[in-house]
């Protein structure tokens, strides 16, 4: 009797997220065969990601995780681990802190933001592997897939889009897929 050879697992299908033409600010995403608008960095793109620059990260970004606001969608699902975000959540983006990029809780002195915001940008906040697992002072904190704000204006880094899209970009969505940020 032969054996059968097990299959290897099957990666998911890149995100794309490519420059929206004559648009430095705007891109468009492809997800599971879908093309959907974005917003990306005030200051575009770069291969030269430093923190503060406003720029998002031409790279090839692996989804790790996010977070959700569960007082505000219920309904958020995905084969992606979604921690529920809670007025206490916190994500240091100070350099010289010993939890630079990281996820933390209230209270800390050091530059932070908070994932429990208002305007509501990060109700649904995807983690992408950006200087996350191999940390490097000053290279960029968090790039976050969030959710966008009116007008499509430009991030501090980030990918945004709407709703909608975070929701088809959810059901695809796995710890591994990547995030291809395009020049």
């Amino acid at each position: 009797m032969r054996k059968r050879r097990s299959q290897p697992a099957k990666s998911p299908p890149p995100i794309i997220v490519r420059p929206a033409p004559g648009r430095p600010t705007h891109a468009l995403v492809t997800v599971a065969g879908r093309v959907e608008q974005a917003a990306i960095g005030r200051s575009g793109r770069t291969a030269r990601k430093r923190e503060g620059d406003g720029a998002t990260p031409i790279a090839a970004m692996a989804l790790l995780d996010g977070y959700v606001r569960r007082d505000r969608l219920r309904t958020v699902t995905s084969r992606l681990p979604l921690t529920p975000i809670d007025p206490q959540l916190l994500w240091c983006d100070a350099p010289g802190h010993p939890i630079y990029n990281r996820p933390t809780r209230r209270p800390l002195s050091a530059s932070h933001e908070r994932m429990a915001r208002a305007d509501g940008l990060y109700d649904v906040c995807l983690v992408m592997d950006w200087n996350i697992r191999q940390r490097r002072r000053n290279a960029g904190s968090a790039i976050f897939f969030h959710l966008i704000r009116p007008g499509y204006q430009p991030t501090e880094g980030c990918i945004a889009v709407s709703l909608p899209t975070m929701r088809r970009i959810l059901k695809v969505a796995r710890r591994g897929t990547v995030v291809q940020v395009v020049g």
